[in-house]
């Protein structure tokens, strides 16, 4: 156990003299039944949000003893503290969509836990969508010691006599609607494919957002590739509570380690793993609360022209996140990027990035390639701009068929998710259809995803291999096709793409990173002139309207807008 000196103990924020304020504290704790002595030790937050609702978090109770245990044998007090954890998979994308508003609820969550109650260091554990991102966040702006601990992959489905990947279960549901494939069969593929807990195991928004944590040294090594059913999941929480400890101790806090350099590693390391669209919306809204206002985009398309493909996770690649744990992990796959790394970067280890990953060893090359012998050139995620997309907008790259690289085809228009469906439903989109779907954006519909949609259309081969969807809202993680999402300024703002009419051509030219609506410039003009949208406030309920009142645009990663 670490003892702290009175001197050190004096600088602990827990210890702070307020006074009357601080003997009634003090009081509160003792009728708690805590000692004076547990009262002289750092007081660390154990950040939770686990609930029994959310798959990936439904075991983060069994975690957060651990990193308690941990926590007090290093000489601190833990108290655990709860955050909202929202499954993006759970909440039916209905038009009351909350799991990219609860991002920032999150964050706003931990400050007013943590910071109100003067804790010297907190553990974050988390494993989903928004809620990785929230708690990053919040570690960033209080800037006081952290520890993220992910709460690991879900262990793979089995289904008649193999195991089975959940992403492959979604894509039956168009097929299944238009009566394709067995009901039976579906039925029993949807009951088996996913496991007991853990972030879904393809290369979705939960894993890529886990990945990035330790890519930015926030988490202990080998955290983000480690089955939620691990032992060594429960020994790294362990760890990760008497680490806290140290890191209090050595005044090493969040800002120290998530520096410029070690955001752009993890841009690149998003790249390298072809991961979740979602992060170009996540990775600047950390970097905003870390104090770095940069043009993040324009990062993300240099690391796309820079940094190879090295791992091909699913959806669009044969392997899954077992797979990659087994042959090596996220130590492996940082060890084989790190020549296009800031390796000196400082860690939740108190060591480098470079330390961490030395040591790493590979056990199959198929899996996690090396920067000589890539799987593709053309990685990860690209950023697209031009007369459609004046501020950028994003498409996963290696998820494009190549017939689709570049592609010219008249737009379909729809104002809703729900039109869109009613019309892919009823036969009347066809082939070579550039499906536009719009106002589901931050400030239209709360950063509503289309993956409804592009779920359906997987289960036409003939759209899926012919068509584009652009749209101004989200991807899920698992977005795969001509799928060309967070068109900046999104429609509500409006931009171009609030004028885009039916019969439009619309150009994607994904090698030049261009989308671009061929109508003249004048016309776009006077359709902009005669644009009006507002927000149907009365059909929501207060946070949702606070949440667009006050947000700011994708490009600006959907932070708070606090801009006078």
């Amino acid at each position: 156990m670490m003892k702290f000196t009175d001197e050190q103990l004096q600088k602990l924020r827990s210890q702070w003299e307020f006074g009357e304020a601080s003997e009634c504290r003090r009081g509160l704790m003792l009728g708690m039944g805590y000692t004076e002595e547990e009262l002289k030790r750092p007081l660390i937050a154990v950040v939770n949000s686990w609930n029994e609702y959310n798959p990936g978090h439904v075991h983060l109770r069994q975690l957060a003893e651990r990193v308690k245990q941990g926590v007090r044998e290093a000489g601190g007090l833990p108290l655990e503290v709860m955050t909202t954890g929202i499954c993006d998979g759970m909440v039916l994308k209905d038009p009351k969509y909350i799991e990219v508003p609860s991002r920032n609820s999150i964050a706003d969550q931990v400050e007013i836990t943590v910071e109100g109650n003067f804790f010297d260091g907190m553990v974050m554990l988390s494993a989903c969508d928004s809620i990785v991102p929230g708690h990053l966040m919040a570690a960033a702006r209080l800037d006081i010691p952290a520890i993220i601990v992910t709460g690991g992959y879900m262990p793979l489905g089995q289904c008649r006599g193999k195991e089975v990947l959940h992403i492959h279960a979604q894509d039956k549901v168009g097929t299944v609607k238009e009566g394709r494939m067995d009901i039976d069969e579906y039925n029993e593929l949807i009951a088996k494919s996913w496991g007991i807990c853990g972030a879904c195991t393809s290369m979705t928004t939960a894993n890529s957002m886990c990945m990035i944590a330790e890519g930015l040294g926030m988490t202990l090594p080998g955290n983000s590739t480690m089955s939620a059913v691990s032992s060594e999941i429960r020994n790294l929480s362990y760890q990760a509570g008497k680490q806290i400890v140290n890191l209090v101790a050595q005044n090493i806090t969040a800002r120290k380690i998530m520096t410029v350099d070690a955001i752009k590693n993890a841009i690149k390391l998003d790249m390298a793993v072809a991961a979740s669209s979602n992060l170009i919306l996540h990775i600047p809204a950390i970097a905003h609360e870390a104090g770095y206002d940069l043009p993040w985009w324009k990062y993300f398309d240099e690391a796309s022209n820079e940094i190879p493909l090295l791992s091909h996770l699913a959806p669009s690649g044969p392997y899954n996140l077992k797979d990659l744990d087994l042959a090596g992990g996220m130590r492996c796959v940082l060890k084989n990027l790190l020549p296009k790394l800031n390796g000196d970067v400082l860690t939740v280890t108190g060591n480098t990035l470079r330390e961490n990953v030395e040591s790493a060893v590979c056990y199959n090359a198929d899996c996690i390639h090396t920067l000589e012998d890539p799987v593709m050139k053309e990685a990860g995620i690209g950023v697209l701009y031009g007369s459609l997309a004046p501020e950028g907008s994003i498409v996963k790259i290696a998820a494009v068929p190549p017939h689709l690289m570049k592609y010219r085809g008249k737009a379909r228009v729809f104002n809703s998710l729900d039109e869109g469906l009613e019309a892919l439903r009823g036969g009347k989109i066809k082939e070579g259809d550039a499906c536009v779907l719009r106002f589901l954006g931050l400030k239209a519909r709360f950063g509503t995803t289309a993956f409804t949609f592009q779920e359906e259309l997987k289960g036409r081969a003939e759209l899926y291999n012919s068509c584009a969807v652009i749209t101004d809202g989200r991807f899920s993680g698992g977005s795969s096709g001509l799928s060309v999402g967070y068109v900046s300024p999104e429609a509500a703002i409006p931009g171009p793409l609030s004028v885009v009419e039916d019969g439009d051509e619309i150009e994607i030219d994904i090698p030049n990173r261009r989308m671009d609506l061929l109508v003249d410039e004048e016309t776009v003009k006077e359709r902009l002139k005669k644009f009006h949208w507002t927000f149907p406030k009365n059909k929501y309920p207060r946070y949702l309207n606070f949440f667009v009142k006050n947000v700011s645009s994708m490009s600006k990663g959907g932070i708070w807008d606090d801009e006078e």
